[in-house]
């Protein structure tokens, strides 16, 4: 991404995903641009914004009008199979957070 998120006015809700990946891609970036293709078709998909360092970490924060929104993305069969193989070999470590954003300022 080469500029933040554009989202309204708040409230929304961001979901937050930081990442350790383990070596090689085996897949993982094919999947990776599918999966923000995907999102963004989505009902209630606001935008999304990730970066990863050369280390492996990775912090992927995607935004959603509802958490019902959230919850039917986490359910979708293509996200799920992703979720699968990023659990079985893409990444070391994983934490998922779901924040309530109230307020927002920015600069364009």
């Amino acid at each position: 991404m080469s500029q933040p998120a554009r989202t309204p006015e708040p409230p929304y809700y961001a979901v937050i995903f930081t990442s350790l990946r383990t070596p090689g891609d085996h897949g993982y970036a094919g999947m990776a641009e599918r999966m923000v293709e995907l999102a963004a078709q989505q009902p209630g998909f606001l935008g999304v914004e990730s970066a990863r360092g050369t280390d492996g970490l990775g912090i992927t924060v995607s935004y959603w009008r509802s958490l019902e929104d959230i919850a039917a993305w986490k359910a979708h069969a293509e996200h799920r199979e992703a979720q699968r193989l990023g659990h079985q070999q893409w990444y070391s470590a994983f934490e998922l957070r779901i924040a309530k954003v109230e307020r927002a300022r920015s600069k364009r």
